[in-house]
């Protein structure tokens, strides 16, 4: 049985960033030589999520896929955009504090509740069959690693695991 890690280095920018990572587990499953087993697709960041999609060849004006606009337009009734202190009860005050004197970060870094939440409900990872060598996702399917945290653009890692023979 192989066991093939492989990290990937994706920029986010605001607003909430869809990264299209297919490509790059697709070689990833190349790279482990495995024929049959699983690829799980993952994001260790608390306001990221890793999803599966159809491909959506309209975009909007900046250049974000419709179906995906389409679920940031649904999240947004469901959960709101934090968009001023205490609007949820996370970030309470022992939180700022510790956030912007251990870790650096400026208070307003913390506003990202909405995102917290939204990676929650839609998930951190995804697993996919390998089979004959090649990620089974169908004639349109995608996966997308989303950034919802609004508040800073900055670098994330998606951690791709392949486990086959």
């Amino acid at each position: 049985m192989t066991v093939y890690h492989k990290e990937m280095t994706v920029t986010s920018k605001l607003p909430v960033t869809f990264h299209d990572v297919s490509s790059g587990v697709e070689q990833a499953v190349r790279e482990s030589r495995a024929k049959a087993g699983i690829a799980t697709v993952y994001s260790q960041h608390t306001t990221c999520s890793v999803i599966l999609q159809e491909e959506s060849h309209d975009t909007t004006y900046d250049g974000t896929k419709y179906i995906l606009q389409d679920l940031v337009d649904v999240l947004e009734r469901i959960i709101p955009k934090c968009l001023h202190e205490r609007q949820y009860l996370h970030p309470g005050p022992k939180h700022i504090k510790h956030a912007t004197r251990n870790l650096g970060e400026e208070a307003e870094w913390s506003l990202n509740t909405d995102a917290h939440l939204r990676s929650c409900l839609v998930g951190r990872s995804v697993t996919i069959p390998v089979i004959s060598g090649r990620l089974e996702l169908g004639q349109f399917g995608r996966i997308y690693f989303v950034d919802f945290d609004t508040v800073r653009a900055r670098k994330r890692i998606v951690h791709i695991q392949i486990v086959g023979e």
